[in-house]
């Protein structure tokens, strides 16, 4: 008999007041122990260190990023991928992304445990097909899914068997299976996940150290919990609707924290970045090789 999944009382803490108008891409810095995110529309990368909040701005979108060392990031742009540095506030060009296509910017990313960098694309506007999800491994961008409208969900199982990611329009949670040796994809992708007759859209997303999938449901106002057999096991309610991303950082990685969006909402709660205390523990970033 399935259980009903554990509804977890609501509990978030406001991580950042800042209302971030497309709130996306937390990420947890290993070894600075800091969370950096974005806010795609306003092109800015946000982060809070000690009792200090920082906002980087930049004339483009931005959207995603992997820790390359203590000092550095790669960091996602609608044209290209960038070497940034932390202390700086420079960045470096790496390689042109879409840097033909006016009509498209990057959304979700993520680091995979061989040190490469996925990162999908989408319409300014989601027009219909027109973004892709890539891969950046050792110097060479190379494209691995078209045809795609909202990326999201790009995130990696522990034991380094597969991706997933998802284009939210479709409401299908898509499970990739990896080559162990240098992690390119091997076959095709089947579906993980079918939430498609559900009144949210999958968002971004992250898997834990014990291979549970943890997705920002947008237009749900919560994360949900997965088991790897895509069982739904918890749910952590978000004081706002459009919750985008989530990310387990801490000292113990079992903080949770979620970005939002407040774009078109007139909700104070919206585009805030929010933090809650999990018993769960999350995988490490992996590290990004340039």
């Amino acid at each position: 008999m399935a259980r009903d999944p554990a509804l977890h009382p609501m509990t978030a803490q406001v991580f950042s007041e800042t209302r971030c108008t497309l709130g996306e891409g937390p990420l947890w810095h290993p070894t600075r122990k800091q969370l950096f995110w974005f806010d795609i529309l306003e092109k800015q990368l946000l982060s809070v260190a000690g009792e200090t909040e920082i906002h980087w701005q930049f004339d483009d979108c931005v959207s995603a990023a992997g820790w390359v060392d203590d000092q550095t990031l790669i960091m996602a742009s609608a044209r290209a991928l960038w070497r940034f540095d932390i202390e700086t506030g420079t960045r470096t060009h790496l390689i042109d992304l879409e840097a033909d296509q006016p009509l498209t910017r990057s959304n979700d990313g993520r680091a995979d445990p061989w040190g490469g960098f996925w990162i999908g694309t989408m319409g300014y506007k989601a027009e219909p097909g027109l973004g892709a999800i890539y891969r950046y491994y050792r110097g060479e961008l190379r494209q691995l899914v078209a045809q795609q409208t909202i990326t999201n969900a790009i995130c990696f199982a522990p034991d380094k068997s597969c991706a997933y990611f998802t284009d939210t329009t479709t409401g299908k949670i898509m499970r990739q299976p990896l080559a162990n040796r240098d992690g390119w994809p091997v076959g095709a992708a089947s579906v993980f996940l079918d939430l498609s007759n559900q009144n949210f859209g999958p968002d971004g997303a992250i898997v834990d150290a014990e291979g549970r999938f943890w997705n920002a449901q947008w237009g749900a106002g919560r994360v949900a919990v997965y088991t790897s057999t895509g069982a739904l096991s918890e749910i952590y309610p978000i004081p706002t609707s459009q919750a985008s991303c989530p990310s387990l950082g801490g000292d113990t990685l079992s903080e949770l924290f979620v970005t939002t969006a407040a774009d078109g909402l007139n909700d104070a709660a919206a585009g805030r970045t929010y933090r809650i205390q999990t018993t769960a523990k999350g995988q490490r970033e992996h590290r990004v090789i340039l």
